[in-house]
């Protein structure tokens, strides 16, 4: 008999935030701080990622809410404690209520705090709302194959790659990309947050 799960995940903004970041549920009073954050590096130039350029950061936010109210999304800003500024964005998305699944991504750092503690921290965040408070079965990431940093990045965090979806969405310049891939499941969360915590001590040192 096939036994189905009767826990449906519920999805609300909710501010999450440790001793490095917060993580402030999106909306349109953030938009001149994102737009400032793409602006640290010019984000918006690399070609197989989804930073939107200065002049649509506005398009960007009413996006993601409406992917919110739509049940599938749910957005957040990063916000860096030590300065207090916005450093980013995350989210989840391609959300399965019913097989307790969520995904993390659309996921961008302002180029002064890239290969910082921030991403380890926000990960942290993510990760234990996911499996400790949503009571998730698995996370997913996934990223454009030739995103390499991003592909070493989410293996650094300790998720396994499932694999690659050939010729899957469209970037956008309009090319179509391979996506990689990736996720993390319940069982294996508990060592997951251990190396997550050792990685964040290591990097906080530095």
């Amino acid at each position: 008999m096939v036994q189905y799960n009767t826990f449906v995940l519920d999805l609300q903004p909710v501010i999450l935030q440790n001793e490095h970041v917060v993580l402030e549920p999106m909306s349109p009073g953030h938009e001149a701080e994102l737009i400032e954050a793409t602006k640290d590096g010019e984000l918006w130039n690399l070609w197989f990622t989804t930073v939107p350029a200065p002049d649509q950061v506005g398009q960007y936010i009413q996006v993601a809410l409406a992917g919110q109210e739509a049940g599938h999304m749910l957005p957040w800003v990063v916000r860096e404690k030590r300065t207090g500024k916005v450093v980013g964005s995350t989210r989840y998305h391609d959300i399965v209520a019913v097989a307790n699944r969520v995904e993390i991504g659309y996921t961008w750092y302002s180029a002064s705090v890239q290969r910082s503690h921030i991403n380890t921290a926000c990960k942290l965040l993510l990760l234990s709302h996911g499996f400790d408070s949503l009571r998730c079965d698995v996370v997913g990431l996934r990223t454009d194959n030739f995103n390499f940093r991003s592909q070493r990045a989410i293996e650094a965090l300790g998720a396994k790659k499932d694999g690659v979806i050939r010729h899957h969405t469209v970037r956008k310049d309009g090319s179509v990309r391979d996506t990689v891939m990736y996720s993390i499941l319940k069982h294996e969360w508990p060592d997951v947050q251990r190396h997550l915590k050792h990685r964040l001590a290591r990097l906080e040192t530095r």
